[in-house]
């Protein structure tokens, strides 16, 4: 053999022939490069420091023949009488990333149309070839031939030209009809024990992952352990690629029994392999990839307008739980439901309509959605269905069952209740076409389907969520955060959860028994998905298994505490029979040899045609086989003759070799050492080969046998998914006792009245992020409608503490409508319908808009969005413009939110001037932040305490000079700040129009409006003008 050497700095690389043992006719080459640095699973010449050495001509155990390749290419032109279709339907396109082997990059290039790029030039000594065999790799085309700056390219497909399909040889004739359907996506060939990637794929492999990259039978190749598939499946994903599996599905022997069966041509002369799944972001189903507890949301999006208005149906399933919602809706000019559903939803894949979403839509998408964010365009029609489309495919598919799709009366209440509706169903048909193409429609169900209700986000659910969520279980986790993105609104629902806390705070020993039990509970809600999918692993069913027994004894236990009626017992009561459902799994198979081997074997009885499979094998090896060696140690003389594996040859022959001499000449010698020789006797290479036979059919019935457990286990779906829900609402619960108990002292239950007329009112409220972290954080007291009036015009120095009330009055208003203490004294509220928020200052440089821009499309939502039942938080408005403007757009906001809107909220604001315009408005209260200012040494001291009245200003240079900007810059600003200061001539010029009689603009403005009879002003906004004349 020769070797070539030389050193590499971090991994060992070892090629290695060894025989065809997956049936291809070709030789296997083993990637051993690809383990980690310091692995033990390399043979012992992966401890020789080298990178590659030249493969031997022979097999160490198998000679091949030295023209098989080439002889297989020269009969595939009689073997082949067709080509495949070059317009296969592939409704996936990710264009989001494209493939770029030339590219030194180590991440996926972002783009929505750039085509996937030519393959780096080939080496030198293979150039030639590579034109001659792949020449379609050059210059790249779709399957309808367009090439890429085509605008109907479409970058899934890849036109491979008829005569290319003669010269294949079977196994490049089955590799590229599956990569030409999947050419966006990285496919992962299964070859043995090793996944493979090809080509381009294989570029990417090395460029990214510095995988060894190799030549196979005139392709590039580098390859991954099956073992680590996951792995490495997980870090392509990362990567922002799209991943396909190819699997065997036959071994070797399975392939020479089925040709043993029948006549099979050419093209059948090779492992079967087929698409198993198309792996993405949005789409992970298997636990081992997923990244966190979160859900992960593929949405397919479809657009349209109603008289110039926009309206949307959005379909998006969560894989990994199989839970699909769909939602029509119609929305402004703004997309503000659009945007809010984004923003509560943050997809991590899209499917859209290719040429019919609108620019608005896609710069809103761009702008809520990341970078690693996967786009699929799909064609209108052919792949985007519309409704009636999806309707037949939902009938003739069977997705609810043979009864339930004849006449429909099987299908989910959901959806039902839209399959009316043409934008709603037209989504779901694109996202169901798409899930096709991956092949995990069937994996999940439709079942688990809900109406999904587009509403405010209500807040900084971040940090909230982090503070509140302390749910012990990953579907408890999830659905606490649906809690808190959708507060309830509904005074009886959020006091039966108060209800509920308050009697969970007082007995200790359900919240121990519920979390002792369930403390380490495995994701249910996901495991039970791939069951229902079929393509759980044997551990995972027995994880699943005993961690609904967990709950069955949970619950067992915690109905001993008694908390009486109410929602706990609500929830206690509708939990499903668990007993009932578990009874048939008790003995049902080997849990040992599924923890430790992975297999799931049905105890005696459960299963005939497995114990009858198992009753051949143990006869082979027990009976006949023992029964020849046997003989032979009787014809042999010889007690030292037994049995002996070696490799794949099981079941030698060992003889000593004293006897040796005696054998048989029908015996033939397999191997030998000093001491002893190793035979196949024709009876037992007979035997052995019926013994295998007997397992490559047992193999099978293994894999049948799981299949019909997770059958049996999935009709009761509805009973295992109902005890997931209910864990997980009391789950949320605990979460929201255990959250209001680590408030401290200073907390209360929120008391909910309802009237007309709404109201807010928090006794020193403090900010619940903060509860834990700052020792001597200063409390206020919020008092909003009722007798006060509705909004609250503030004022104060900059950093005097304006913003941090704002937030912890927004985020109070949260806690009290989930169902959680407060951190107050006493909490007082009419339950708020939305809370909408214009606070800090930034801009959107990639949607061209800048810092005014924004605010004012901020309060543009804000004017038409917000009721009299909304909490409205407004920040700085105007500070983006010239001070006239400001004040302008400031005062005239202003003035339509607390008279013409009549909602609760703040005003916070530097124009000194508006309290002027305001004085005896009876819907705004003047505010301010309480300080203390020398004025000798310009120092401030920020009291925090919210009081009433104005500030006297905004201290500007105060706190330039705490910032340690030069005495003589502030000195010469303050000059100036006297002389220009516009807001201050103006507060001037409006106290000295009091003098007389002062009508303010806005009142002129609604005085004129109601007597031309140009506007329809409720009757609270008439009554608040009425009080408004009164005051002058």
């Amino acid at each position: 053999m020769r070797t070539m050497m030389c050193r590499s700095s971090s991994v060992v690389s070892v090629k290695r022939t060894i025989q065809d043992y997956d049936g291809d006719g070709d030789l296997e080459f083993l990637p051993q490069n690809n383990l980690i640095e310091g692995s033990d699973q390399g043979s012992d010449i992966a401890a020789i420091d080298c990178d590659d050495f030249v493969v031997p001509d022979i097999a160490p155990t198998r000679t091949p023949r030295k023209t098989r390749d080439s002889k297989k290419r020269k009969k595939s032109n009689n073997d082949f009488h067709g080509t495949p279709s070059p317009t296969v339907k592939t409704p996936a396109s990710a264009s989001h990333f494209v493939f770029n082997p030339k590219s030194d990059s180590t991440t996926p290039v972002f783009s929505a149309t750039t085509p996937r790029p030519k393959p780096p030039a080939a080496p030198a000594g293979r150039k030639d070839r590579d034109e001659v065999r792949y020449f379609w790799l050059v210059d790249i085309k779709d399957a309808d031939g367009n090439p890429p700056d085509h605008p109907d390219y479409d970058p899934r497909t890849l036109f491979v030209p008829p005569s290319a399909w003669l010269k294949f040889s079977p196994f490049e004739k089955q590799y590229w009809e599956i990569k030409s359907r999947l050419y966006d996506t990285v496919v992962f060939f299964k070859k043995g024990k090793f996944y493979e990637l090809y080509e381009d794929d294989a570029t990417i492999g090395h460029r990214e992952f510095d995988l060894k990259l190799t030549d196979r039978v005139n392709m590039r190749m580098v390859g991954v352990p099956e073992s680590s598939l996951d792995m490495w499946a997980a870090q392509f994903i990362a990567k922002g690629y799209k991943i396909a599996r190819v699997d065997q599905k036959e071994t070797a022997l399975g392939k020479e029994m089925r040709e043993k069966c029948g006549k099979a041509g050419k093209e059948e002369k090779i492992i079967r392999r087929e698409l198993a799944c198309v792996l993405t972001g949005g789409t992970l189903v298997d636990e081992s990839m997923l990244q966190d507890e979160m859900a992960t949301y593929c949405v397919a999006i479809k657009e349209s307008f109603r008289e110039k208005e926009p309206s949307f149906g959005i379909a998006f399933v969560d894989t990994a739980t199989g839970e699909f919602s769909l939602s029509e809706f119609e929305d402004d000019f703004d997309l503000t439901k659009f945007e809010t559903f984004l923003a509560q939803i943050r997809p991590r894949e899209l499917i859209i309509e290719k040429g019919f979403l609108s620019s608005q839509s896609t710069r809103l998408l761009k702008n809520n959605t990341s970078l690693n964010t996967i786009w699929n365009k799909l064609k209108p029609g052919v792949e985007f269905w519309e409704g009636s489309t999806t309707v037949r495919e939902l009938v003739s598919k069977d997705y609810f069952g043979e009864s339930a799709s004849k006449d429909r009366k099987g299908w989910p209440q959901a959806l039902e209740e839209v399959k009316e509706k043409e934008l709603a169903m037209s989504a779901l048909g694109a996202l169901l076409c798409y899930l096709q193409t991956l092949k995990i429609d069937r994996e999940l169900t439709l079942l688990n389907l809900e109406i999904f209700a587009n509403s405010s986000d209500g807040g900084p659910t971040g940090t909230l969520f982090s503070l509140l969520n302390r749910c012990i279980t990953p579907f408890g986790k999830r659905m606490f955060k649906l809690w808190v993105c959708h507060p309830l609104a509904d005074s009886d629902k959020i006091n039966a959860r108060l209800d509920a806390v308050e009697s969970l705070n007082s007995n200790n020993g359900f919240q121990d028994a519920f979390v002792t039990h369930l403390n380490k509970m495995p994701d249910l809600e996901r495991l039970i998905s791939r069951i229902h999918a079929g393509s759980s692993r044997a551990t995972d069913f027995l994880r699943v298994l005993e961690g609904f027994e967990q709950i069955r004894d949970a619950i067992d236990e915690i109905t001993l505490y008694s908390v009486g009626g109410g929602l706990i017992g609500q929830l206690l009561t509708s939990m499903p029979d668990l007993k009932r459902s578990l009874k048939q799994w008790e003995a049902a198979f080997d849990r040992e040899k599924a923890k430790s081997q992975g297999l799931l074997v049905p105890e005696r009885g459960v299963e005939l045609d497995f114990d009858t499979s198992q009753d051949v094998i143990e006869d082979i090896i027990n009976v006949e086989l023992e029964s020849l060696l046997t003989e032979y140690k009787s014809s042999l003389k010889s007690r030292d003759i037994k049995y002996t594996d070696s490799g794949k040859e099981i079941y030698l022959i060992e003889v000593p070799v004293k006897f040796a001499r005696n054998i048989p000449k029908s015996w033939t010698q397999m191997s030998g050492t000093q001491k002893v020789k190793r035979f196949y006797s024709p009876e037992v290479k007979k035997l052995v080969r019926s013994l295998q036979e007997a397992q490559e059919t047992h193999s099978q019935i293994v894999k049948e046998v799981a299949g019909r457990f997770y059958e049996r286990f999935d009709r009761d779906y509805q009973t295992w998914l109902g005890a997931v829900k209910i864990v997980a609402n009391l789950d949320c619960l605990l979460s929201l006792a255990r959250s209001s108990t680590s408030l401290g002292e200073t907390s209360c239950r929120p008391t909910f009245v309802e009237g007309e007329r709404s109201v807010l009112d928090f006794t020193e409220l403090r900010h619940p992020c903060m509860v834990s972290s700052v020792d001597d954080f200063i409390p206020n007291d919020i008092q909003l409608g009722g007798d006060s009036p509705k909004l609250g015009l503030l004022t104060g120095a900059n950093a005097a503490g304006k913003s941090t009330v704002l937030r912890m009055t927004c985020v109070g208003v949260i806690m009290a409508q989930i169902g959680c203490f407060v951190p107050s004294k006493s909490a007082r509220l009419t339950p708020v319908d939305r809370i909408m928020s214009r606070l800090g200052a930034n801009d959107n440089i990639f949607a061209a808009q800048s810092t005014f821009f924004v605010e004012l499309s901020e309060t543009k939502k804000i004017l038409a969005e917000a009721t009299p039942h909304s909490l409205v938080i407004l920040d700085e408005l105007g500070r983006g413009t010239s001070s006239y403007d400001g004040v302008a757009v400031a005062q005239s906001v202003l003035h339509h939110v607390a008279t013409q809107i009549g909602c609760l909220g703040f005003f916070a604001t530097h124009y000194h001037s508006l309290a002027s315009e305001f004085i005896g408005h009876p819907e705004i209260q003047p505010k301010r932040m309480q300080i203390h200012v020398d004025e000798e040494n310009r120092d401030i001291t920020f009291l925090y305490k919210l009081e009433a009245g104005v500030a006297e200003g905004s201290f500007g240079m105060h706190c330039a000079a705490m910032c340690g900007i030069n005495k003589r810059i502030i000195d010469r600003a303050e000059d100036a700040a006297r002389s220009f200061e516009h807001t201050s001539r103006l507060k001037d010029s409006l106290e000295a129009a009091r003098v007389g009689t002062y009508i303010p603009l806005g009142m002129q403005s609604d005085l004129a409006w109601i007597l031309r009879g140009g506007c329809d002003i409720s009757d609270n906004a008439f009554d608040t003008i009425v009080k408004c004349i009164k005051a002058l």
